[in-house]
């Protein structure tokens, strides 16, 4: 009697796991792209300095489940004198030094959040 599905000489691994791992790696490879391309586009752009507000805080956390820690990520939104609303990631210091409200001068390069020079209200 012959079994039909089975290869004694076959010894890799099953053709959905080979399937499943060259997914997730193109998924990472697509990542890791981006970051690059974006990085690249960053370095590309002029650094501005522009009257800004903060208009709004926002703050994002991850982890925390389990023995994981959790980590805190911070965000400015800024709006420029043409109306148009920035946001960028930011420390946690820069964070806690602004307020909604405060009026300025942000210094940005494409994506990056460089520094906000706080001045007397602006308007």
């Amino acid at each position: 009697m012959i079994n039909v599905g089975y290869d004694p000489f076959h010894v890799g691994p099953p053709w959905w796991f080979l399937v499943i791992a060259g997914l997730i790696l193109t998924m990472i490879l697509i990542a890791i792209i981006k970051g690059i391309a974006n990085w690249m586009k960053n370095n590309a752009s002029p650094i501005l300095s522009v009257p800004a507000k903060v208009i709004a805080k926002r703050t994002r956390t991850s982890g925390g489940s389990g023995n994981s820690s959790v980590s805190t990520h911070y965000y400015l939104t800024f709006q420029l004198e043409n109306g148009e609303r920035q946001e960028f990631h930011v420390s946690g210091r820069e964070y806690g030094l602004l307020i909604e409200n405060d009026t300025g001068v942000l210094t940005y390069q494409g994506t990056r959040y460089k520094k906000f020079e706080r001045k007397p209200d602006m308007t």
